[in-house]
């Protein structure tokens, strides 16, 4: 089915199927205005973004929703967002624009080369069937140095879920997606626990590359 289980070294392309195999657009018809991630750890993804992307830059919101965890003071020449629900990205305020696209069927993104100073991609990369050909992309759209910020907990909607990301324990999301970003192309990658499992909140880890 996918590219992705060639690109990965030892796995087979069922590492990326799902429980559901419905199509991702029935799923995702009706918006849902929730968080996914508690407070604290949505004050978490605000510092990150904070350190990473640079005021008045241009951003990409992948995989984005009515939220964009963005600093509400710092003001950015352009937010553009991304994700499969047109209601919940028309309500985000932070937005320049948007657009609905299933990464899962077309990774490619209707964007120019190095446009960007910065992408996040927040609590959703654990449902990329195609994870190196969307990073990849996400590659071709930032500027030389800039990054790309991927943060998950230990939430999901598991039938939405690849079979891999369900099946890896703690301390192992972080080597797939950190293998994502080196097959991707990426030459420099960070990976952090911000976080702990043991805390009495929403665990958070982020995966850094630099394009």
């Amino acid at each position: 089915m996918t590219e992705a289980g060639e690109a990965l070294p030892g796995l087979s392309p069922e590492a990326f199927d799902k429980m559901d195999g419905s199509a991702d657009e029935l799923f995702y018809s009706e918006p849902r205005f929730v968080t996914h991630i508690d407070d604290q750890a949505i004050a978490a993804v605000t510092a990150l973004y904070r350190e990473l992307f640079p005021a008045g830059g241009a951003i990409l919101d992948l995989m984005g929703s009515w939220v964009a965890h963005l600093p509400p003071e710092i003001q950015y020449k352009e937010v553009v967002g991304h994700g499969m629900s047109a209601a919940e990205l028309a309500a985000n305020p932070r937005y320049s624009r948007w657009f609905v696209q299933n990464l899962n069927a077309k990774p490619a993104l209707p964007l120019e080369d190095a446009a960007f100073d910065g992408a996040g991609l927040c609590v959703s990369v654990q449902y990329l069937q195609r994870p190196v050909a969307v990073f990849r992309e996400a590659r071709r759209v930032l500027k030389p140095g800039a990054p790309v910020a991927i943060t998950f907990s230990n939430r999901c909607f598991p039938t939405k879920a690849i079979a891999i990301w369900t099946a890896l324990g703690y301390g192992q999301h972080e080597r797939l997606v950190r293998l994502y970003l080196e097959i991707a192309g990426f030459p420099r990658i960070e990976t952090r626990t911000i976080i702990p499992p043991e805390a009495d909140h929403d665990p958070l880890w982020a995966v850094i590359g630099r394009a």
